[in-house]
Parts: C-alpha cells; sequence; structure tokens
C-alpha cells in the first residue's frame, strides 16, 4: 500500500495528497503517517512547497471529517436509541446508556473532536459520534481544524527536515500509536468497572424474608 500512495501522490502532486487525506480519514486503514512525511519530503525534491502541501492535507482532512460526522447525524442517538432498547439486552445495555453517553459527548465533545484528532485510527473515527450527538457543526469544523491542523503540520515538518529517511517517522509513530491505544484500553477498563460498580451499588438489596 505504501507504494501505491507515495507512486499517486508523486504522479498527482497537491490533488493527490487532498485526495490521499479525504481517503485516510473516511477509510483509516490508509495511514496518514505515510501520506503527511512523504508530503514534506516531496516539498525537498520539487517544486512543491510545505504551504501548499499543508493546504492540500488539511482540505482532505476536512472533506473526510465531513463525509463522517453526515453519516453520524443519519445515524442520530434516537435512532440508535431505538436500536439499543431492541438489542441492548445482549450487551446489558439501554437506551438510557445512550443518552448518558450523548449527554457526555454534548459536555466534553468539543476537546474529544480536537484531542483525538491527534490520535492514528481514532482520529478519522470521531467524526461519526460527533455526528451523532448533533454536535453544532460550525465547533466541530472549528475544533476539527485546529487538531487537525497540529497533526499535519508535525508530520510534515518532519518529513522535510528527515527528507530521504522520512520512512524512520513510521517507526516512531507506531511506538506513538501503541502507548495511546494501552492507555485508551485501560482508561475503557477501568471507566467500565467504575460504571458497573456504580450501578450494583444502586440497585436495592432484595428482601428474602418471609
Amino acid at each position: 500500500m505504501k507504494t501505491w500512495i507515495t507512486d499517486f501522490m508523486e504522479q498527482f502532486g497537491y490533488l493527490g495528497i487532498f485526495l490521499m487525506l479525504a481517503l485516510e480519514n473516511i477509510f483509516p486503514p490508509i495511514p496518514s503517517e505515510v501520506i503527511l512525511p512523504f508530503g514534506g519530503f516531496m516539498t525537498t525534491t520539487s517544486g512543491m512547497t510545505i504551504p501548499g502541501v499543508l493546504i492540500a492535507s488539511t482540505a482532505g482532512s476536512l472533506l473526510g471529517a465531513l463525509v463522517l460526522y453526515w453519516i453520524g447525524r443519519m445515524l442520530d442517538v434516537n435512532r440508535l436509541e431505538r436500536i439499543v432498547d431492541r438489542w441492548g439486552g445482549l450487551l446489558r445495555i439501554s437506551g438510557k446508556d445512550i443518552r448518558k453517553a450523548d449527554a457526555w459527548f454534548d459536555k466534553y465533545g468539543y476537546w474529544t473532536v480536537l484531542f483525538c484528532r491527534m490520535i492514528p485510527l481514532v482520529r478519522s473515527l470521531i467524526s461519526i459520534p460527533a455526528g451523532m450527538s448533533g454536535m453544532k457543526f460550525g465547533l466541530f469544523m472549528l475544533f476539527t481544524t485546529i487538531g487537525t491542523l497540529g497533526w499535519n503540520v508535525l508530520l510534515i515538518l518532519l518529513g522535510a527536515a528527515l527528507g530521504e529517511s522520512w520512512e524512520d517517522i513510521g517507526v516512531y509513530m507506531e511506538a506513538y500509536s501503541s502507548v495511546v491505544y494501552v492507555l485508551i484500553a485501560v482508561g475503557v477498563v477501568v471507566g467500565g468497572v467504575l460504571y458497573f460498580r456504580k450501578r450494583q451499588s444502586g440497585r436495592k438489596p432484595v428482601d428474602t424474608t418471609d
């Protein structure tokens, strides 16, 4: 896949970067950790410039994020709640749980979007719950743009600085991704334990006396 991505970018330049980043946001297996550093490297071997690569990559990322945001809007909370009320018993969740999660996202969602835009894989998928929660479009775009710019600037500049060694970035990004995923997994487990403990403590004991 890496060879196909770099060949496509070399052939189509800024347009190739734009399309690759749009696809990367919709299909996370396409790695921005390859696209952006290679785009930075191309500024050292062609007439392309860092501002041009940054604009093309950011525009592509925003387009992909918009697609997933509107998919989330179509999968609104009310529809998801109906699905969960019907089938959620299999996973021990209810429509009330969905509402709580939606309320949490309404409260912290903007910052979640901002920081998740700098986490591999999650950076793309976060647009779906943002749409589902009905996050205001303007604020979604603002926080998505800020997070996207931070991620893009970092990887493009690293690619330009490392030159022909731009592929070395992938090694460090894999380590970064592994650490982040472990932290997310730990957070999910701890949150799940605390949640179920709270539910258990909230249940009234059953009176077995006659």
